[in-house]
């Protein structure tokens, strides 16, 4: 994920830095590891903050895929509704700042900077994640602005992860799938375990995966959640024109799709709508407020279009289930000409898995690697392409941007070029392109 220059900002005497920055290049380097899942040092410096009671509702959404689709149609309906909102998502793609939105508007430098000195002088001697950093100035962030409802995207798993430190009023668990295994386990029961996480005692928590592993129903029981399941409790269901929703004695019909050409927009919106109604005794949204936010839906780099001669599709499926809901996508979406694909992917993912889903969606290959320590060389990408039967022809490039050069030297008019594996690569692909995110 690349990151654009800084406005400086003046330092105050406790302050170490004067730009994000220098903020954010520290924290990469200050934690031991990465990525340390456990909620002990994040919680210590919450409360040392008075974060854990923060005096906003609080919507967690965890989930394999479909986390930023529905923690974004969430927030969009939520404003729409006269509701004042803040959103927590990771990675970005392009600028930091996209991870924390107050009212739909993202964050700016000083204020993130501001909010990063407060937690450095609040830590003492205690060490933090770069996510843990990000996680605790979103709350900063979200209370000193006086929002009404949070929506905290988790980062990694759930019940670990330092989003939980905050009890979720709702909690919306979107899919199980594999992904983060070393961090997760190894099969869907595992990794359904985990993500439950989030599930709090007597609240309510929305499940919108239509087939969950059986440890999601036993960790709501356990820890005595009230869980609603999609295709028992609700239902979201395609119709002429639109689509309908059902949750108890609640109904909506003939609602406008998110967006036309995503198959699974429809499930992710259904989960979302059932939380809209959990929280409505609260915080009311009326039927043009939750039409209005679901058809101005749009995400970048989920199934977005950038139109031309040569048409782009980026999309940031860095997995073998969100890589093969893409293929079904592509296969929804018209095109008069070839399909051109460029892909770079990181290191810990399924690499096989992914293009295997992918192999008929296109008849040329453009292999980028990416940087940094998580980044995959393109020879990983070309073996396991190799060991499919290289369903294409090929190339191999050293970064996304001379990977989307060559490609855009090869296509034609009526073409498109569709662009995925990453939210760094998507990211790389809308710096090239000049597209704002």
């Amino acid at each position: 994920m690349s990151m654009q220059p800084s406005s400086r900002v003046p330092l105050s005497p406790a302050g170490r830095f004067g730009t994000l920055q220098e903020w954010l290049d520290w924290q990469v380097r200050l934690h031991f590891t990465a990525i340390e899942l456990g909620l002990d040092r994040c919680r210590v410096v919450a409360e040392r903050m008075g974060m854990l009671r923060p005096g906003f509702a609080v919507v967690s959404v965890a989930g394999t895929n479909g986390k930023g689709s529905s923690t974004t149609m969430l927030d969009q309906i939520l404003r729409r509704g006269g509701w004042r909102t803040g959103r927590y998502t990771s990675p970005h793609l392009v600028r930091y700042n996209e991870r924390i939105c107050v009212n739909g508007v993202e964050v700016t430098d000083e204020a993130l900077c501001r909010a990063f000195r407060r937690i450095d002088e609040a830590r003492g001697d205690i060490s933090l994640t770069f996510f843990e950093f990000g996680t605790l100035a979103a709350i900063d962030i979200f209370r000193d602005a006086g929002i009404d409802v949070a929506i905290m995207e988790v980062g990694l798993g759930g019940r670990l992860d330092a989003v939980n430190i905050l009890d979720a009023d709702v909690a919306l668990l979107t899919t199980v799938h594999l992904d983060h295994q070393d961090w997760l386990g190894h099969d869907r029961e595992s990794i359904g375990r985990e993500k439950a996480g989030i599930f709090r005692a007597g609240r309510p928590a929305v499940c919108g995966d239509p087939s969950p592993p059986a440890s999601v129903e036993q960790v709501a029981a356990s820890l005595g959640a009230r869980l609603f399941r999609a295709n028992r409790d609700f239902h979201g269901e395609d119709a002429a024109g639109g689509w309908n929703w059902r949750f108890g004695p609640a109904a909506r019909s003939g609602l406008p799709r998110p967006f036309v050409h995503h198959e699974r927009y429809i499930q992710n919106a259904a989960a979302v709508l059932t939380v809209l109604d959990l929280l409505s005794a609260r915080f009311p949204v009326a039927d043009a407020a939750v039409r209005a936010g679901l058809a101005e839906f749009r995400l970048a780099g989920r199934l977005q279009i950038v139109p031309g001669e040569v048409s782009y599709v980026l999309d940031v499926a860095h997995n073998p289930e969100a890589a093969a809901v893409l293929a079904a996508n592509l296969q929804r979406l018209p095109c008069a000409g070839e399909t051109h694909l460029v892909i770079g992917m990181l290191r810990d993912k399924d690499h096989g898995g992914a293009l295997r889903a992918l192999s008929g969606s296109a008849r040329r290959w453009y292999f980028a690697s990416l940087d940094g320590e998580r980044g995959a060389p393109a020879a990983r990408l070309v073996d396991a392409f190799a060991a499919l039967g290289g369903p294409g022809r090929y190339s191999v490039h050293g970064t996304v941007a001379e990977a989307l050069a060559a490609a855009a030297g090869n296509a034609a008019s009526g073409d498109r070029i569709v662009v995925t594996g990453s939210f760094v690569t998507v990211g790389a692909a809308l710096s090239c392109l000049g597209v704002r995110c």
